[in-house]
């Protein structure tokens, strides 16, 4: 079975890639939990912030934002302690200032969903890559989205960042043509 290349690197990449990277998602939590762990792994690998995923839902009560929107001092403290997530301050405190933001938008009326997935006109890109090194690691799309969510005041949200995120929830469809997922998340 061909999968795309960085997939094979390790097992936890390649259950990542078979059963959740390209899958479109909708569900505003969901959506904010990848959006943080994107942020998170800003400057590390993805397979480090895979092999911390289930202690990050612990740490940040299961990326409830309306819960960490709460979040004190005490709590960033705990947190920066934690040995089993990633212990910079800046990104932790970006979670809770991220969770903010997540909040206001959701008080002006629109769903978490429907405010990312306008970026991509709520249609998925669909592409046909035929080798690694032709897939962007931005695009005006993602630019657009790290400008949006940085003016209601998210952090870690670059465009670089924002494409990854556009991957992992399925607003992009980058399985390489060869990848047995491309076709499934057509």
């Amino acid at each position: 079975m061909m999968r795309c290349e960085w997939a094979n690197a390790n097992p936890l990449l390649t259950v990542d890639h078979d059963e959740h990277w390209g899958v479109p998602i909708y569900d505003d939590q969901c959506l904010f939990e990848q959006l943080i762990l994107e942020g998170a792994q800003a400057g590390l690998s993805w397979l480090t912030i895979l092999q911390k995923k289930s202690a990050y839902q612990s740490a940040f009560d299961n990326f409830d934002p309306y819960i960490i929107a709460q979040y004190d001092n005490k709590k960033i403290h705990e947190l920066m302690t934690n040995e089993h997530i990633v212990r910079n301050r800046l990104k932790i405190q970006s979670v809770v200032t991220n969770a903010q933001a997540f909040v206001d938008i959701g008080q002006g009326g629109l769903s978490f969903s429907d405010y990312l997935w306008s970026f991509v006109n709520d249609r998925r890109i669909i592409n046909h890559w035929q080798h690694l090194e032709q897939v962007p690691t931005s695009t005006p799309q993602s630019v657009a989205m790290s400008k949006g969510l940085k003016s209601y005041g998210f952090k870690f949200v670059g465009a670089t960042t924002c494409y990854a995120f556009m991957q992992a929830v399925g607003m992009v469809n980058d399985h390489l043509v060869s990848c047995f997922r491309h076709k499934h998340c057509m």
